[in-house]
């Protein structure tokens, strides 16, 4: 059986800890990075499913530049854009991208990346919730 492979992109490592964990009990692959150019170089390199990215982070590139690079190169590849500081349209977001703010479920963010046709879960989801 295929194992989906989903990408976090979080400058913040507490989070990004619990969300990978989190993705792990429910049988994803989880590759981590700190930042947007980080992330990019992992798109290039590795095969991703979904991609779950914050939009601030440090290193001058952001998850909004992760969403485009997505956009051009991985179209089908979902992306759900993160912030706790902004709320963004999803009409404002490029390619196969949705937006969803923190705190959120990790429910939420599951029925996501099912309704946006990358994966599915194979576990009754329990509330766990990011910051």
């Amino acid at each position: 059986m295929y194992q989906r492979t989903v990408l976090i992109v979080e400058d913040e490592p507490l989070i990004r800890m619990i969300l990978a964990d989190s993705l792990e009990d429910e049988g994803y692959a989880v590759v981590e990075a700190g930042t947007a150019l980080e992330a990019i170089g992992l798109l290039g390199t590795r095969t991703i499913d979904a991609v779950i990215t914050d939009i601030d982070m440090p290193g001058g590139l952001n998850g909004l530049d992760v969403a485009r690079y997505v956009a051009s190169c991985k179209k089908d590849v979902p992306v759900i854009v993160t912030s706790g500081g902004h709320v963004i349209d999803d009409g404002e977001l490029v390619g196969n991208a949705r937006f969803i703010a923190k705190p959120y479920d990790l429910r939420c963010v599951l029925n996501m990346m099912v309704e946006m046709g990358s994966c599915s879960h194979r576990n009754p989801l329990r509330e766990i919730r990011v910051a």
